[in-house]
């Protein structure tokens, strides 16, 4: 048995093997080239070697390709966390031999930590809405600028809340006296409704490519959660991927960072803020889905549209959901919690209730 472990690069891929056994041989082997075939030729110059083989890479820009070639010759190959992989705190030098040939000792020694890895159809959904919430990020930097730019010369709009169709007849109808001036608003308004048309293009291509995901049951099925509309289940989907990975929604919740930090010794317990570990988009739409659960409960037209198309055991677990959440909403309000503290907590729970019903036994494994 041999454990091979690869630090990949743009270019290159630093080689190294761990012979199988307690004692066996952790050596380097040299870098070869990124091309698919340079990979091809190493694993067969090893496969003659070694009757057994097994790689691993760290997680990173190089994405998953390597992986699935690997796997497409018949070897198991693992992405690693690179987050959870083990360092010394004495250890300042670092050179591309030294991590391969680390990682391989690690990984024969199973301290190494397997990422999801996602088929391509599923990468391709998850590239798409990660395209939509990078258009929304230049939606929102398009805006400020307008807004700092109408600061600067005094003008603020106090007449209701930002870009709505008020605030917008009202921006129609803002001149100025110099050209340059007038030109420079006008460009930075027209990259905002550029920004927007970019935005709503990609949510509809998200909505419509859906049906032909093997995971748009799952999508539709976790709808019937309050807050959580077909754009937020898509992102969600999207970003976890396979729920059943996960033995109980405990593991989900730390996955995502909604956890609290803990540094706990002896008789002394301490918690501070979640961890914020993990995905931070998953997270980032949990957290928006909660506010709606500062309301009182209720079965809205929206929610009783989503809730034809799914099973009675989906809809008894989303109105329980709701009871929980609205009332545990009131109850850490009136305690006098923050508004954001009580919200957080609101979406760590939200996400168990998305577990729940995204591993039900009506939805895909």
């Amino acid at each position: 048995m041999a454990y091979v472990a690869m630090d990949t690069h743009k270019k290159t891929i630093a080689v190294s093997v761990a012979e199988g056994g307690r004692r066996g041989e952790v050596r380097f082997i040299g870098e070869i080239s990124s091309e698919p075939a340079a990979v091809a030729k190493m694993v067969a110059k090893l496969a003659a070697r070694h009757e057994h083989l097994s790689f691993c890479y760290e997680a990173g820009p190089c994405g998953y390709g390597l992986h699935r070639q690997i796997t497409q010759l018949g070897y198991e190959c693992l992405v690693v966390a690179p987050s959870l992989v083990p360092t010394r705190p004495g250890d300042k030098v670092k050179t591309d031999r030294r991590d391969a040939t680390t990682m391989a000792a690690l990984f024969r020694s199973g301290e190494l930590t397997a990422v999801w890895v996602p088929d391509e159809a599923h990468e391709a959904m998850r590239d798409l809405c990660r395209a939509r919430q990078m258009a929304m990020q230049g939606l929102r930097r398009a805006r400020q600028q307008v807004l700092g730019f109408l600061l600067r010369q005094g003008r603020t709009y106090s007449a209701g809340n930002h870009w709505t169709g008020k605030h917008r007849k009202w921006l129609a109808a803002q001149r100025f006296d110099h050209p340059a001036r007038q030109i420079a608003f006008e460009e930075m308004v027209q990259v905002v409704d550029e920004a927007e048309a970019r935005r709503d293009r990609l949510a509809r291509q998200m909505e419509e490519l859906v049906p032909s995901w093997s995971l748009a049951p799952v999508v539709t099925a976790i709808q019937a959660l309050r807050g959580i509309a077909s754009i937020a289940a898509i992102t969600i989907v999207a970003e976890i991927g396979d729920f059943h990975r996960f033995a109980n929604p405990r593991q989900l919740m730390a996955y995502l960072g909604l956890v609290p930090c803990e540094h706990s010794s002896g008789a002394k317990t301490a918690r501070g803020n979640i961890t914020k570990a993990g995905n931070t988009r998953a997270r980032r739409m949990l957290v928006e889905s909660a506010w709606t659960y500062r309301l009182p409960a209720r079965l809205g037209e929206a929610i009783l549209k989503r809730n034809q198309a799914v099973t009675q055991n989906v809809r008894d677990i989303a109105w329980k959901a709701q009871l929980r959440l609205c009332a545990r909403h009131r109850r850490m309000t009136r305690a006098g919690k923050p508004a954001n503290v009580v919200n957080v907590a609101i979406a760590r729970e939200l996400a168990a209730f998305v577990w729940a019903i995204a591993t039900s036994p009506a939805q895909p494994a």
